[in-house]
């Protein structure tokens, strides 16, 4: 364990689950901590084109590492998705997933060119 600790965007997660990228595995597989905010199983679960197969290799992943939800908020992490949102005019979901990295002291590994602009030292690209 080398202290990194991991938040991962949505497209992080697909990418981990179809292996496509040896070098972020690598990273995950050393951190001391990984989790997933409850906004990335949302969005993962509601592809559209999403297979049964699909389903269960992401439950099996869901496993291995901790789900932040919504019910974990308290009025630091509220008070950061609001000013996430003033500040940078970010949706929604992506100020709770950015905001919950931050909060958590995690950072937010990402492929998300918009939250990547934003030039915040606890985001960062995989």
């Amino acid at each position: 364990m080398n202290g990194n600790r991991y938040l991962l965007d949505t497209n992080c997660i697909i990418e981990i689950l179809q292996n496509n990228n040896l070098n972020l595995l690598h990273k995950l597989n050393n951190a001391e901590y990984v989790c997933v905010s409850v906004i990335s199983k949302i969005e993962f679960l509601a592809f559209p084109k999403i297979t049964k197969n699909d389903k269960v290799l992401f439950y099996n992943f869901l496993n291995i590492v901790d789900i932040i939800d919504l019910k974990s908020c308290d009025d630091t992490l509220i008070d950061t998705i609001i000013n996430l949102r003033q500040e940078f005019k970010l949706k929604l979901p992506d100020a709770i997933i950015v905001a919950t990295a931050k909060v958590f002291g995690s950072t937010l590994l990402t492929r998300d060119k918009e939250l990547l602009k934003l030039s915040l030292n606890y985001v960062d690209s995989f």
